[in-house]
């Protein structure tokens, strides 16, 4: 695990990842863009960190099975495409089965209709979709909330509504909750000043005790990133728990960029982890 930038957490830390791959084109002119080149990569990365909750966007069908082969017989994924038939780009989330027990789960469009698949409004010219998972964590006995989202690029107003929608689907389930995202939106935008609006939901990175990298940009675009750049890829969570680590992984397995995002990593304690009797790292007993 030395290529690990966090690495497989132990009990009751949870290791939430989330990690736009680049959707695999037919065609693009640009080596470093190449599904072929870059499969090695991402495979390589989640497979060194293994977090507990991985949420990834714009994965074709075929991209989702190769991160499932990556990871292993012990991950299991929810989520589908985001057109009408369950096919196209998808925001699949992965989950360490033998950390969490997975207690429901359904997909929802961002749109006036989120039961009506493939639907768009707002502006968004292609559909958009939030996964949303209720985990049970084996470990300490919490259930938890887990969303996995990808707002739309060019539409501010989708973006905004897409922030509200996934606050009042967290508020409705009353459960601590940890939101995945590429937003395609920087600190201060409007969608992330509607997400953290009234301090319902906190950003990981910020309020990350120890951040293990320095602040990138999370949208390097196959290059070397850079400090202070925006970050457009976010974790977000519940004021009730606790982020006590967080990093923007810039591996390069093999010397390959295995996206034209970053992937970022946080290690988190549910509500109640404490209580629990599990005995983190230097617990004493």
């Amino acid at each position: 695990m030395s290529d690990a930038l966090i690495g497989p957490p132990v009990p009751p830390d949870v290791h939430v990842m989330t990690f736009n791959i680049r959707r695999r084109l037919s065609m693009t002119p640009r080596r470093a863009d190449r599904w072929t080149r870059r499969r090695p990569a991402v495979q390589a990365l989640v497979s060194a960190e293994r977090p507990t909750v991985l949420g990834i966007q714009e994965a074709m069908s075929d991209q989702a099975d190769a991160l499932s082969e990556a990871l292993g017989e012990r991950y299991s994924r929810v989520g589908h495409g985001r057109r009408a038939d369950g096919t196209g780009e998808g925001c699949p989330l992965y989950y360490d089965a033998h950390r969490v027990e997975l207690v429901s789960w359904e997909q929802a469009a961002l749109s006036d209709t989120p039961d009506e698949p493939g639907s768009t409004s707002w502006g968004n010219l292609v559909p958009r979709v939030m996964v949303i998972a209720q985990l049970r964590d084996r470990a300490t006995g919490v259930t938890f909330l887990a969303v996995n989202t990808h707002f739309d690029h060019l539409a501010p107003r989708s973006r905004v509504r897409s922030a509200e929608a996934v606050r009042k689907t967290v508020a409705g389930h009353g459960l601590p909750a940890v939101i995945t995202g590429d937003l395609n939106a920087g600190q201060g935008s409007a969608a992330i000043e509607m997400l953290l609006a009234d301090d319902a939901l906190e950003d990981a990175w910020r309020e990350a005790a120890v951040r293990v990298t320095p602040p990138w940009g999370s949208f390097p675009n196959y290059r070397q990133p850079r400090a202070g750049g925006r970050r457009i890829d976010w974790i977000v969570t519940t004021p009730d728990i606790d982020v006590s680590r967080a990093g923007l992984n810039a591996h390069r397995p093999d010397g390959v960029w295995p996206s034209d995002h970053l992937p970022l990593q946080v290690v988190v304690r549910l509500p109640g982890a404490a209580e629990s009797g599990v005995a983190g790292p230097g617990a004493s007993s």
